[in-house]
């Protein structure tokens, strides 16, 4: 089974092709016009992301495959989440495959982690937030573990380092295991 992997318009793009390569399941990817648009400016040319999925989709195609609740996944994560997908998936509205396939997982009672990229919040992300996690979501914002950096000096721990932690915890909550965590730095 494929884990569901969906990018929208928000910063954090390296988070996802870190995600791809340490995910032990094959990647279904799909981004947003504007996902697509933010990982070139942050990381570089998305056809290089495409290249390490085992499948592509257009996130305007609800005839895909992960638009419909009968083709098992591993989950979904939308990493990064945007505060407009936030809300879409909130309301109920499927509009686009992201937000389509994040109902489909939600309603067979998959998996379904946002990575929100957004600060601050206002009382409609938190009330959004809530009801994503009333519905069986989780939501998971994007702040790196910064205790995995425990006794080190913090001019030599990278983004790429924090956000390799940060993924690996995403992961684990899909049951893959973390190389570290906190009882390793302990």
């Amino acid at each position: 089974m494929d884990l569901v992997v969906a990018m929208t318009g928000a910063s954090g793009a390296l988070a996802t092709k870190l995600l791809i390569e340490k995910s032990q399941w094959p990647v279904t990817l799909v981004a947003s016009k504007m996902g697509r648009v933010v990982y070139e400016q942050e990381v570089g040319p998305f056809k290089e992301l495409e290249t390490m999925a085992s499948h592509v989709l257009k996130d305007g195609d609800l005839t895909a495959t992960i638009a419909s609740g009968s083709v098992p996944t591993a989950g979904m994560v939308v990493l990064p989440c945007s505060a407009n997908t936030l809300g879409k998936v909130a309301g109920g509205i499927a509009d686009s495959l992201i937000t389509r396939a994040a109902h489909c997982q939600l309603k067979e009672g998959r998996k379904v982690v946002l990575c929100v990229r957004e600060a601050p919040w206002t009382l409609m992300n938190a009330q959004n937030a809530a009801n994503v996690v009333a519905a069986g979501g989780v939501i998971m914002p994007i702040s790196p573990p910064y205790y995995m950096a425990k006794g080190r000096n913090p001019d030599e721990v990278s983004i790429t380092e924090m956000l390799g932690y940060y993924v690996d915890h995403v992961l684990s909550l899909f049951g893959q295991t973390a190389p570290k965590t906190w009882a390793d730095m302990r």
